[in-house]
Formats: structure tokens, C-alpha cells, sequence
């Protein structure tokens, strides 16, 4: 049986790194990655919470993610309260997990959050137009209401943020028989400084 061929990136630092922006980038294009829906950890009141978002844009240039979220929800309010996060996400088929820690920044009002809603589908918006709010007691499973497409421009926005985590620190993990690789980067005041680590 004859084994794939080991990645160009697999003993190469730069390449790990630029694998890793390429595959965010990719999931953050792509519903079918591995990468598009990562698992976003916060600090609630309690104690850590974790819940998946849908990732909306990765920038290699700047080091950031972007996803959205309903401002009444648990998670908008975490971020406002303590913004240290963490992402994580796994394919399968590649055999890679990213992950992510970093500090979010909650727009609701400003360019960034009309520049994504102004990209968000119609039926994406609907969610932002639900009533009650995310997280509310319900009597029943379905006793909640969801506007139409038309009426959601209107009554989502109000409630629509887009959050931006700006990476503080990268891990990438590689599976392989014939050896892992993993390697992580942190970034201080500018540049990114990384090493290979052991898996």
C-alpha cells in the first residue's frame, strides 16, 4: 500500500504558518471545511463557555478572525465583559487542528459591523430578528417567532454584531502516522514568533 505523500508544509515553519491562514481563510469561504465552524470559548460568570459560531473572515495581514453574533446573547455579553477567546476547529480529512487565543472586540454600531451586515445573506439576517432573545426560557420548543427575509433587514440589525478576535497566539497540529507535527506562534507587539513544539 502506497502512503500520500507527506505535505510541503510538513517540515516547514513558514509553510505550517501560511497553511494554517490559508485553511482559516478557506474556512471561512467554504461551508464544507473543516474551518468553518469552529468552537469559541469565553469566560462567562461562572467559569468558561464553549459553543460553535460560523467563521466569517480570516486576515493573515492583520491576524484576525472575524464571526457574528446576536448582541442580547450570552456569548456578546462575555466578550464586552472579559475579552480573552479561544477557537478551535478540526478536519478530519486533512487530519489538522487550528487553533486560536486571542481578545474579541464586539462592533455593533460601527464600519465593521454595517460593512457585515451589508455581506450577510437574507436568510442569515432572519436570525438576528428572532424574539425573544437567544437564551430566553420558553414554554414550548417552537414558542418563538422569526421575521420574514423582508421584515429581518429592519428588526435584525438592531440586534446583529460582528466580532473581531485579534490572534495573540497559533497552534497547529498535524496528524500523521509517520510522525505529527505541530507548531505555534505568538505574537507580541507586531511580528509573529513561532517554533515547531512537541505534539
Amino acid at each position: 500500500m502506497t502512503r500520500a505523500p507527506l505535505p510541503d508544509f510538513y517540515d516547514d515553519l513558514d509553510a505550517t504558518f501560511a497553511e494554517l491562514w490559508r485553511l482559516l481563510a478557506e474556512g471561512a469561504a467554504q461551508g464544507r471545511s473543516g474551518f468553518h465552524l469552529p468552537a469559541l470559548a469565553t469566560l462567562g460568570p461562572d467559569g468558561p463557555r464553549l459553543r460553535t459560531v460560523v467563521l466569517r473572515e480570516a486576515d493573515a495581514e492583520s491576524g484576525t478572525l472575524r464571526f457574528h453574533c446576536d448582541r442580547r446573547s450570552d456569548k456578546a455579553a462575555e466578550i464586552l465583559a472579559n475579552p480573552a477567546c479561544a477557537l478551535a476547529a478540526y478536519d478530519e480529512a486533512s487530519k489538522i487542528q487550528i487553533r486560536i487565543e486571542g481578545r474579541a472586540t464586539l462592533h455593533t454600531d460601527d464600519a465593521v459591523a454595517e460593512a457585515a451586515w451589508a455581506g450577510s445573506r437574507a436568510m442569515s439576517r432572519v436570525c438576528y430578528g428572532a424574539d425573544p432573545a437567544p437564551g430566553t426560557a420558553l414554554p414550548a420548543g417552537g414558542a418563538y417567532t422569526l421575521p420574514d427575509e423582508n421584515a429581518a433587514a429592519s428588526l435584525g440589525r438592531p440586534h446583529f454584531a460582528a466580532v473581531r478576535v485579534r490572534a495573540a497566539r497559533l497552534d497547529f497540529l498535524y496528524l500523521d502516522r509517520r510522525g505529527h507535527r505541530r507548531a505555534a506562534w505568538t505574537r507580541g507587539q507586531g511580528d509573529w514568533t513561532g517554533g515547531w513544539i512537541a505534539p
